[in-house]
């Protein structure tokens, strides 16, 4: 079956058309920011030595905001990395976390026992999140 005749310009239109369309989807979904709020869930060995250092050297996300259930260590993790009173939660307040624009990732660095509920709380709350293994110890 022979191929239908188009002109040169009518290629070139519809050529014109298709790039457009492919393109389309990278251009509506650029990202809103240029770095992304990370929030700590858990200030044990992991996030105090390895994590927190770490962010800071990171082009494309910061050091957002902590969630803690020990008060004690809120002012020296403040005074540290800058972290504004918004931007600290403890276990009982957590799902407030979801009205903070400052905080796109939750990095959940809990005990193992706690993972999952962290982690579904935060993904109910509209975040992007991070977990360590294991996600959950049992089916």
């Amino acid at each position: 079956m022979p191929l239908p005749h188009s002109t040169r310009r009518e290629f070139i239109q519809t050529l014109s058309l298709g790039a457009g369309a492919l393109l389309l989807p990278n251009i509506l979904c650029r990202p809103k920011k240029a770095r992304l709020g990370v929030a700590l869930v858990g200030l044990g060995y992991y996030s105090t030595d390895l994590l927190a250092p770490a962010l800071q050297l990171t082009q494309h996300c910061y050091l957002a905001g902590i969630v803690t259930g020990t008060p004690d260590k809120i002012p020296r993790w403040q005074r540290e990395y800058g972290i504004p009173d918004r931007n600290v939660y403890n276990y009982q307040n957590f799902d407030e976390i979801a009205n903070n624009p400052d905080i796109d990732i939750v990095y959940v660095v809990l005990p193992s026992s706690m993972h999952s509920e962290y982690c579904v709380r935060a993904a109910n709350a509209g975040k992007q999140v991070f977990c360590e293994k294991p996600m959950a110890k049992t089916v």
